[in-house]
């Protein structure tokens, strides 16, 4: 079973994770990580619906062995408990009473609906943070359109600069809005409990994920507001410069970011010193004059590369290229073998597998690589620290309420 005595930095901490997506999930998966006590709580019988996404490590079992599970539930509690119902409502509120912060990414208004008035939490569980997590907020004109990961990256701008000029936008691989939303989630978690834990009242936190792509704009959207110019009016596809792009190698592709201070190295590695002397490409407004000839250039010459030999001659003379790591080149890096980032994980159903670990690392107190729990597999020892008895849980289990 999950190690449900971890200890960490977060050890002694209860979150409550009512989340049923991939923000809560990686959210309370890093709260879980760093040691805080997590009870997933999830719908009897269907359980959380990440079980249902595929690949399944058991096609027999796909309950228990659904990737996006096994990755983002692990380390926690899981309690089966129909939230809809009165006597589930009394038995969360029994949570909640112990519980630090109260974890939702369903869409606004569902707490609501179930009959919480979140309004009255701070009355009633007044140390509690409750952090909200959804693509628009639970407030605005847009707070209660459905949404998807896609529609938070193309709302949020982050879609305008990717893609073809003569194409239509493009998305980046993943959930990557809602791992960021996740990420935005737990910071701003961790900073309520602290504020909690410091002036004694819990915090209402709103984090959407519109404002999470909006505010990772870099500079566009600030030097939009100065100068009303759109830094990324029309898309340049791999890239955004003659120097600085992806270009394709033989077998992959190369990235290169040549700023002015180290063109020159760029050259050597190209074996086309002459250029740093050159009229065409000696100084940056130069090089931007003859862009069509130094790109042509630079094309040529990656395509004659292979990835992994080009960025070992680069880091030799600190050029500044690097090269797109597939999965098996990461799951393959030394740099990440060498960090342990990459672990091995054993699960009664899924059987071992190598998993993720966290975006970052504690020397004193570190990651806890635990597995994800079977649906339900501590509702008895949860719901024993409330006062029910193993008679009152087979009462509460025959009406469907676990």
């Amino acid at each position: 079973m999950p190690d449900t005595e971890l200890h960490g930095p977060l050890s002694g901490i209860r979150i409550v994770d009512l989340s049923q997506g991939v923000p809560g999930g990686y959210c309370t998966r890093l709260l879980a990580g760093f040691g805080a006590d997590v009870i997933k709580v999830e719908p009897p019988g269907s359980g959380d619906p990440l079980r249902r996404h595929g690949p399944f490590a058991d096609v027999d079992n796909p309950r228990e062995s659904g990737a996006l599970h096994l990755y983002l539930n692990a380390g926690k509690r899981s309690i089966t408990l129909d939230t809809s119902t009165a006597t589930g409502r009394d038995l969360l509120e029994g949570l909640l009473k112990d519980a630090a912060a109260l974890i939702d990414d369903r869409d606004p208004g569902v707490l609501e609906a179930e009959g919480f008035d979140t309004s009255t939490f701070s009355l009633t569980f007044p140390h509690l943070v409750v952090t909200h997590l959804s693509a628009f907020g639970q407030a605005g004109p847009y707070s209660s359109v459905p949404s998807t990961n896609l529609t938070s990256l193309a709302m949020g701008g982050q879609m305008a600069p990717t893609g073809d000029p003569d194409r239509e936008p493009l998305k980046n691989g993943g959930y990557q809005a809602d791992y960021q939303l996740g990420l935005n989630g737990m910071t701003a978690t961790l900073a309520g409990i602290w504020a909690a834990d410091r002036d004694g009242s819990g915090d209402e936190i709103d984090v959407a994920a519109m404002e999470c792509m909006a505010s990772t704009l870099e500079l566009a959207l600030n030097q939009y507001c100065y100068t009303q110019v759109d830094m990324w009016s029309g898309r340049r596809g791999n890239v955004l410069s003659s120097a600085i792009g992806l270009y394709p190698c033989q077998d992959g592709y190369i990235g290169i970011h040549a700023m002015p201070r180290n063109f020159p190295a760029l050259a050597r590695l190209m074996d086309a010193e002459w250029m740093v002397e050159s009229e065409e490409f000696g100084t940056s407004a130069a090089r931007l004059q003859h862009e069509d000839e130094l790109s042509a250039m630079i094309y040529a010459w990656v395509g004659e590369q292979k990835k992994k030999e080009a960025y070992e001659k680069a880091g030799k003379i600190r050029a500044p290229l690097a090269y797109v790591h597939e999965i098996p080149d990461l799951l393959d890096s030394p740099q990440m073998q060498a960090r342990d980032h990459f672990q091995h994980v054993d699960h009664p159903v899924a059987g071992e597998h190598v998993y993720p670990g966290a975006p970052w690392q504690m020397k004193g107190t570190p990651w806890q690589a635990s597995r994800a729990p079977l649906l339900g597999e501590h509702t008895n020892e949860v719901l024993a620290t409330l006062g029910l008895s193993s008679q009152d849980i087979a009462v509460l289990r025959g009406g469907g309420v676990i």
